[in-house]
């Protein structure tokens, strides 16, 4: 599979530079996504920006993303093209995976959902 990996101090990027995911690549993104979180990454910024294809082991991959970074930080998919996109929405995932249009907003969520969650936990102690 070919991807990316852009390391910040609070977020780290993943974009994945294939036309497919399907179950050729998709084990490989579930992988990835498990050693990144064993790493100590708690957001991710998943930029879809050259996939133009998804089948159900694709959006499996995603939904695994998703939990595993969801509880203790984000998860954000942005530059989704059209056709994914339409079937995250007939799969009803945009209601549960946060999407934004561009990377720098999908940055700029992680930041505050950081700050929403840092304050949070100030509020309980």
């Amino acid at each position: 599979m070919k991807f990316s990996i852009n390391r910040q101090d609070q977020y780290t990027i993943l974009k994945i530079d294939e036309e497919k995911l399907d179950s050729t690549i998709a084990p490989e993104v579930k992988s990835e996504f498990v050693t990144l979180q064993a790493e100590g990454v708690k957001n991710i910024v998943l930029n879809m920006e050259v996939v133009k294809y998804s089948d159900s082991s694709g959006l499996s991959a995603l939904l695994v993303g998703n939990r595993l970074f969801k509880d203790n930080g984000s998860f954000v998919m942005c530059k989704l093209n059209e056709h994914v996109m339409k079937l995250i929405s007939i799969s009803q995932l945009d209601k549960v995976i946060d999407i934004l249009p561009t990377e720098e907003e999908a940055i700029d969520a992680v930041m505050f959902n950081d700050i929403e969650r840092g304050l949070r936990e100030a509020g309980e102690e």
